[in-house]
């Protein structure tokens, strides 16, 4: 009896590190999602303020879009690091190591 508590203790431990993975990963996504509007709103407004192509010309200007490159390519490596290639794989695969996972001793 006692082994099944430390199987169940095991499973809880590693459940609740999953479970803060991903609240870390989606904290950031959500975090990089509004700072991004934000500093890419200002960017806009300024150069269509000053700029000599008005609105049109900020809007499609890279420059106020950029972060969201740079920034992007670390939220993928975050995304990897969370999700691995299970963001690739199939579900059956997933069902698969699940069971695999849990008959682990």
């Amino acid at each position: 009896m006692n082994s099944d508590n430390e199987k169940m203790n095991r499973k809880y431990i590693r459940a609740r590190k999953r479970v803060e993975e991903l609240r870390k990963y989606y904290w950031h996504l959500t975090v990089y999602v509004l700072i991004n509007t934000i500093i890419s709103i200002y960017k806009i407004i300024n150069d269509a303020r000053g700029g000599s192509g008005g609105l049109e010309e900020a809007l499609t200007d890279f420059d106020n879009y950029s972060l969201w490159l740079w920034w992007g390519i670390g939220i993928a490596y975050h995304t990897y690091g969370t999700f691995g290639s299970r963001l690739f794989v199939s579900k059956s695969w997933e069902e698969r190591k699940i069971k695999e996972f849990m008959d682990e001793k």
